[in-house]
C-alpha cells in the first residue's frame, strides 16, 4: 500500500507541477511577484496532495520567532519537502542555489525570472562574494534569503556538515537569521520514491541577531539546528517506530 501510495501521489505531483508551468505561463508578465504567487498556489497544493494522498501532514511550529524584518533563513536540508513547505509559508522569498538547477528547460526559467540566487559553486570564494551580493540586494528589497547551510541535503542520522559560507553571507550582509529544523527527511526520504504518513514538523528557532562573531554564530546556529531536528526525528520514531529502520545503525536519535 505505502509502494502505490506513493507513486499515485508521484504522478499527480509531476502532472500538477508540469501543467502549473505550462498554464501558468502568463504569470511572468507581473514580474517576480507573479512567479512566487504562482510558486506558492504550487507548494500549497502539493502540501495537500501528499496529505490526502499519502497521509503526510506537514505542521510549522515557533511561527512566532519569524521576524517582521527580512532575515536569512538557514534550513536543515534532508529532504524536497522542505522546500516545498517554505514555499507555501512565505510569499516573498529567494533560494540561494546551484546554478545547474536554472538549466531545466522551463522550470529554470522559471527560477531565473523569480529572483533566485543562482551560483556556481566551483568558484569557491568569488562563488560565496557573489551570493553576498545577491543576498544584500535582496534583504534591501525587504524579502527574505533561504540558505541551506549544509549545501545538499543530508539523509537522517548522516553526520552534520555546516559549511562556512552561511557565516561568510551573515557577516557580510549584516542580517539576522532564523535557523530551521526538520524531521522531513523521514517522510520524503531523498533518492526514494517512498512518501510516509506521518507529521513532518518544520520548526522556526529563536532569531539570531545581527553582528556576533562568525565562529560564534557558526556554532550557535549549527548546533541549535541540529538539536532540534534531532528531537523532532525522536519524536517521530516515538510515534511510528517502523521510522527508526531509516537511519544507520546507531544513529536513531532518543
Amino acid at each position: 500500500m505505502l509502494a502505490l501510495r506513493s507513486a499515485v501521489f508521484n504522478v499527480l505531483f509531476y502532472a500538477y507541477l508540469i501543467a502549473l508551468m505550462v498554464f501558468g505561463l502568463p504569470s511572468v508578465l507581473f514580474g517576480y511577484r507573479g512567479v512566487l504567487r504562482l510558486a506558492n498556489v504550487w507548494a500549497k497544493g502539493s502540501l495537500w496532495l501528499l496529505r490526502v494522498v499519502c497521509g503526510t501532514r506537514v505542521v510549522f511550529r515557533g511561527c512566532g520567532n519569524i521576524p517582521a524584518e527580512p532575515c536569512i533563513l538557514a534550513a536543515k536540508h534532508q529532504s524536497f519537502l522542505e522546500i516545498i513547505a517554505l514555499c507555501s509559508l512565505f510569499p516573498d522569498f529567494t533560494f540561494v542555489l546551484k546554478r545547474e538547477l536554472t538549466r531545466i528547460p522551463v522550470f529554470g526559467w522559471y527560477l531565473g525570472r523569480s529572483g533566485q540566487i543562482a551560483v556556481d559553486r566551483g568558484q569557491g570564494r568569488a562563488a560565496l562574494q557573489q551570493v553576498s551580493r545577491g543576498a544584500r540586494a535582496v534583504l534591501d528589497a525587504g524579502r527574505q534569503v533561504f540558505i541551506f547551510p549544509e549545501g545538499t541535503r543530508r539523509p537522517p542520522g548522516a553526520p552534520a556538515v555546516y559549511k562556512a559560507g552561511i557565516s561568510f553571507v551573515y557577516s557580510e550582509t549584516g542580517a539576522s537569521c532564523l535557523p530551521v529544523a526538520v524531521n522531513s527527511g523521514l517522510f520524503w526520504p531523498r533518492e526514494s520514491f517512498l512518501r510516509r504518513p506521518g507529521t513532518a514538523v518544520i520548526e522556526f528557532l529563536p532569531l539570531i541577531p545581527a553582528g556576533l562573531p562568525r565562529q560564534v554564530f557558526q556554532a550557535r546556529m549549527s548546533e541549535g539546528v541540529e538539536a532540534a531536528s534531532a528531537r523532532l526525528m525522536a519524536e517521530a520514531v516515538e510515534a511510528d517506530p517502523k521510522l527508526a529502520s531509516l537511519f544507520p545503525a546507531g544513529t536513531v536519535p532518543a
